[in-house]
């Protein structure tokens, strides 16, 4: 089961408690997690070896696991995801023309099987943040089939 899904360290970050002895250290990690077949999840992972963290982060990834709209290896459509200050734009683009995005947004797609989009981070440079409002974009595409039967039309009606 664990071959199956392709898994993608976003951030690791190595925090500090000060204690009476000293500083005890203990690690973050973010964790995206996908079939690179349109399913993508991401967990945020915390223990005190780095190992542990990332096994965490892997787990509760695979417990948020959404589906995402694709049409020919790109999105459906223009998206904007937005969480808290962190802003993401997802524009669909053509076949060939590859993943045009920065770290984090990279890492969501690459798992994800979207191979052809344009993106653009704005506000907020909090990995967690771009994360979750890549998470929010890719949860708002619509696939043009649903659109048009929730309106009671063909697909033929809507876009000729």
């Amino acid at each position: 089961m664990d071959k199956e899904f392709a898994e993608k360290l976003i951030k690791l970050n190595r925090v500090a408690k000060v204690v009476k002895g000293g500083r005890r250290f203990s690690f973050t990690a973010l964790m995206v997690v996908g079939d690179k077949n349109g399913r993508v999840g991401y967990g945020y992972g915390k223990a005190n070896d780095v190992s542990e963290a990332i096994r965490k982060g892997v787990d509760r990834a695979k417990r948020s696991m959404i589906e995402v709209p694709r049409q020919k290896h790109s999105i459906p459509h223009a998206v904007q995801g937005r969480f808290k200050s962190a802003k993401v734009l997802l524009k669909p683009a053509a076949p060939g023309t590859g993943i045009i995005a920065g770290g984090p947004v990279r890492a969501v797609l690459e798992v994800g099987g979207i191979n052809d989009v344009l993106s653009k981070s704005m506000g907020s440079q909090n990995a967690i943040n771009i994360v979750k409002a890549v998470f929010q974009g890719l949860d708002d595409l619509m696939q043009a089939r649903v659109v048009a039967y929730n309106r009671g039309k063909t697909l033929k009606d809507m876009w000729g």
